[in-house]
């Protein structure tokens, strides 16, 4: 478990660096909202498509961190690549490399988690795991707005200058966590069982998704996910337009994640008390409608900062329950495949999500973008609530 929190933030850490970082990037070739989006759909194309098979892969193969080093690996080339960019294409191409390794680590880390925890123990291990990640979206948005500073002239070669840096500063943040998972650091199991293949899954997209519930627990984690991103790519547009400097930006986005990190650590407490739906309810309608309220005050950054506090806190309950909901609704040889289908209905919505909330501001400005996804996790949640 110590070496998923570690390798899980310093990953994630380098992920959400590059990620606002990337909307820099864009700010400065001259590009607008639409382009924005369509770079952010552009970092889930390749795990959309690779999703269910990398999922399989994780519950056949033994050393599931070779998966997971492979996964840091292509993050840090994805940073790389996007630093070396001379147009937004190529910046697109770079984030769909950057999807890819993300999607790698995860599905590695979520698999050894499901394979080598008990169910009892599952919130534990899906907490605990998903907490690094928001650390790491804590601590990557505060060092990219530490490194790009105050100044709010987009095309200056000192702003260049500073998103280079923060993009090597990531590729390395990235690197280190391959010394912690080259060693097997996995639980030890019988030699009886480790002379047995695992069993092989045969579920099946459509198997997995006649699971009663499971389309549900699929959109609630698909509007979560797609939250994160389009508030990390569309904030700092928002900021732009009103005279906000990416130090600010990243303050925001830090206290975002920090709010996911400090609920993300009492997940195991709270769901000794309280159902799991109804604490994945709770979560989709109190963030929808605390983070709707930051782009309205952005000019005033403690009102701003106090909505994402509470829309952080909230937002960061949900993901992790959908995971155990999710995974204790198939048999455990499925596990593997059904995180992975999760998992690429999550792309599916980072696929589409973007590009709609992107025309979305074309109407409303980049505010409407971080409308729209709000929207959807109140309608999420409205769902849930009827269901029951």
């Amino acid at each position: 478990m110590l070496i998923l929190i570690a390798t899980a933030l310093l990953s994630q850490t380098a992920l959400n660096l590059i990620r606002p970082v990337t909307t820099y990037k864009l700010i400065s070739f001259g590009s607008g909202a639409f382009t924005v989006g369509v770079v952010t759909a552009a970092y889930a194309i390749l795990p959309l498509f690779t999703a269910m098979m990398l999922g399989r892969v994780s519950s056949r193969i033994r050393r599931i961190r070779f998966l997971m080093v492979a996964g840091v690996a292509l993050l840090a080339a994805g940073g790389i690549g996007i630093n070396f960019s001379p147009n937004a294409l190529t910046v697109a191409l770079s984030s769909a490399v950057l999807g890819l390794g993300h999607l790698m680590f995860t599905i590695g880390g979520q698999s050894s988690i499901a394979r080598f925890f008990p169910d009892s123990d599952l919130d534990k291990g899906f907490g605990w795991f998903t907490a690094a990640y928001a650390a790491g979206q804590f601590i990557g948005p505060l060092i990219g707005g530490m490194v790009l500073g105050s100044g709010t002239d987009a095309l200056s070669a000192e702003r260049v200058a500073d998103i280079s840096l923060s993009l090597w500063i990531a590729a390395g943040c990235s690197l280190l966590a391959v010394p912690f998972l080259l060693p097997s650091w996995q639980p030890k199991i019988s030699k009886t069982a480790s002379q047995t293949r695992p069993p092989k899954s045969k579920a099946s997209i459509p198997s997995v998704l006649r699971i009663k519930g499971m389309a549900s627990h699929m959109f609630a984690s698909m509007t979560l996910l797609a939250m994160l991103d389009i508030l990390t790519a569309f904030l700092p547009l928002v900021a732009e337009k009103h005279g906000v400097t990416p130090e600010d930006v990243g303050v925001l986005l830090a206290i975002r994640g920090f709010a996911s990190v400090i609920s993300r650590l009492f997940i195991p407490k709270l769901s000794a008390h309280f159902e799991r739906n109804h604490l994945l309810v709770t979560s989709l309608w109190a963030s929808g409608v605390a983070i709707a309220l930051a782009p309205v005050f952005i000019d005033s950054l403690w009102a701003a900062g106090v909505a994402l506090l509470v829309g952080g806190f909230f937002l960061g309950l949900g993901q992790p329950m959908t995971m155990t909901m999710i995974s204790t609704s198939v048999p455990a040889v499925d596990r593997g495949a059904a995180l992975a289908v999760r998992l690429m209905g999550n792309r599916v919505g980072q696929v589409a999500l973007p590009i709609i909330s992107s025309t979305v501001a074309a109407g409303l400005g980049p505010a409407g973008a971080i409308w729209f996804c709000c929207a959807l996790l109140c309608l999420s949640g409205a769902e849930k609530s009827l269901r029951r």
